[in-house]
């Protein structure tokens, strides 16, 4: 027995052998699993791995091991768009999945680097990984780009802890995360140390903040809600398999099955005011429709439609652009508003700086893996509210950019979101519902009901507080019948977004780096 435990603790002394296992474990708090204690308690460990770095080489190896367990297992989806076509792209689904993985653990890795330097003291280590994590967060939401996905916030999306993020958007969430679990690994080192009532002082925080945010969650979820709109929405979900989706086969049967899901008698006998199609829904271009939005117009029957479709611009002198929009058909069956994508998937739809080439003979595929056009998509100008008379002032967001936070902060506040999108690439299991997570953020952050349009789900009417009203789920082909809930008065996140974190956050790192600096140059001078 007494061999074991001495094996045992080399084992613990070895983090490089357990700290990718910890790392792994931040991520079963993400959907589709929810378990946001192994996240708290994993994280937990990897903070003691960084606390008893003492070099910035060190320190960043053990986070960079974590992230990369952590971001590997939340982000194994990525791979699923190379199976659309094995033939062609299945061979760089690893590779994809590697460098994704690999590249976002540099964030952790970064922080365990700054945490190792700046800390004298185990403590100091845990609280300082925590803060640069934290910051980090913030800097991957807009570095290339941006990619705020498998925040360490996302873990309470389901929970009323997630209602915080109406006061603090999703960083709060990833800041309350960060404290529990630095406290937890507080509590440790101070039992390590003897210290047993600090031990139990830190443990006792971590429960008290803890209740005190699932407690005002749940009061919060409590309050009464304002009654729904007399909007009255159908949500069209046709199932269509990506690898089949575009097939000349195939694509008619798609086409059809939303006019006759459009078309259907709704179970109540009360007609749809609008009807919702998903991303990329019609096998046409907007200014080459042939007839099939008067087709669609009429299956509406004088709903209102929305729907996802490829437009075209012609360039003098030049190439077309090709962009990924939304459209509305009025009553009449006009196009009455359009609105292009302004955010683009990096890869999917567009190929970062050698774009240009796409469309040249050997070059297609840089146009990307969800770009039906040969040059890849043009972003569109930005966010856009559209009017829609009595269906209210609508914020559209297509696909990827609902996971941006700040996409959903326009000038104008609309009344609702519309998020279209075809989650197909994705796959069936953990991207969908990490994607349906996040829009549900997005709700809580605004105070504004979202409905969801998927192609194979899943399609959702979301609630001002991101409860899931009515939803359709994978693999299903369906409508989603359901009055538009009621928004609530602009959330302080609604007003402020995150400059404050992004100022806070700022000045923090900045003014330990210079400390820290300062503490060098006298230790030198000595």
């Amino acid at each position: 027995m007494a061999g074991l435990a001495r094996r045992g603790s080399g084992f613990l002394r070895k983090p490089r052998l357990w700290v990718p296992l910890a790392g792994a474990l931040c991520a079963f708090g993400q959907a589709p699993w929810g378990w946001w204690p192994l996240t708290v308690l994993g994280l937990a460990a990897v903070m003691l791995a960084v606390g008893r770095s003492r070099r910035p080489w060190a320190g960043f190896g053990l986070a960079w091991l974590a992230g990369f367990a952590g971001f590997g297992l939340a982000l194994i989806w990525i791979v699923e768009p190379f199976f659309v076509d094995p033939d062609r792209h299945a061979w760089m689904a690893p590779f994809a999945l590697i460098l994704m993985a690999g590249g976002l653990a540099l964030f952790w890795g970064l922080a365990g680097a700054f945490a190792a330097w700046g800390g004298s003291r185990p403590l100091a280590r845990i609280w300082l990984f925590a803060l640069a994590v934290l910051a980090l967060e913030a800097l991957r939401g807009h570095l290339f780009t941006g990619f705020p996905w498998a925040m360490l916030g996302h873990v309470w999306i389901g929970t009323p802890v997630a209602q915080i993020a109406a006061v603090s958007g999703a960083l709060g969430l990833s800041a309350l995360t960060l404290a529990l679990s630095a406290g937890l690994a507080t509590g440790w080192v101070r039992a390590r140390h003897g210290r047993r009532w600090r031990a139990g002082l830190s443990g006792s925080l971590v429960v008290a903040v803890l209740a005190a945010g699932w407690g005002w969650g749940s009061a919060r979820i409590a309050a009464p809600m304002p009654e729904a709109s007399q909007v009255r929405l159908r949500v069209v979900q046709p199932n269509a398999p990506q690898a089949l989706k575009w097939h000349p086969d195939h694509a008619q049967t798609f086409f059809d099955r939303h006019l006759d899901l459009t078309g259907a008698p709704a179970p109540d006998g009360r007609a749809p005011d609008m009807v919702i199609w998903s991303e990329t829904s019609v096998p046409f271009f907007l200014d080459n429709a042939t007839g099939g939005l008067d087709l669609a117009a009429e299956a509406a029957d004088g709903a209102v439609l929305a729907l996802g479709i490829q437009r075209r611009e012609s360039a003098p002198g030049g190439p077309a652009a090709y962009f990924n929009s939304l459209a509305v058909l009025d009553n009449d069956g006009a196009v009455s508003a359009v609105y292009d994508k302004h955010h683009l998937v990096p890869f999917g739809e567009y190929v970062p700086l050698l774009g240009g080439l796409a469309g040249r003979p050997g070059f297609e595929w840089l146009s990307g893996f969800a770009a039906r056009a040969l040059t890849g998509y043009t972003p569109g100008p930005g966010a856009r509210v559209l009017e829609l008379g009595d269906l209210g002032r609508v914020l559209p967001l297509i696909c990827y950019e609902a996971i941006f936070p700040r996409h959903s902060r326009a000038a104008q506040r609309p009344d609702w979101i519309l998020q279209i999108t075809n989650d197909a690439w994705f796959g069936d299991w953990i991207g969908p519902f990490q994607h349906l997570a996040q829009a549900r953020l997005r709700a809580i952050e605004q105070g504004l009901p979202l409905v969801r349009a998927a192609n194979t789900g899943v399609s959702a009417v979301i609630d001002a507080r991101g409860g899931v009203v009515q939803a359709l789920g994978m693999g299903r082909a369906g409508t989603l019948d359901a009055d538009l809930p009621a928004a609530l008065e602009p959330t302080p996140y609604a007003r402020w977004g995150d400059g404050p974190w992004h100022i806070g956050l700022g000045l923090g790192i900045f003014a330990i780096a210079v400390s820290r600096w300062r503490q060098n140059r006298l230790t030198r001078r000595g």
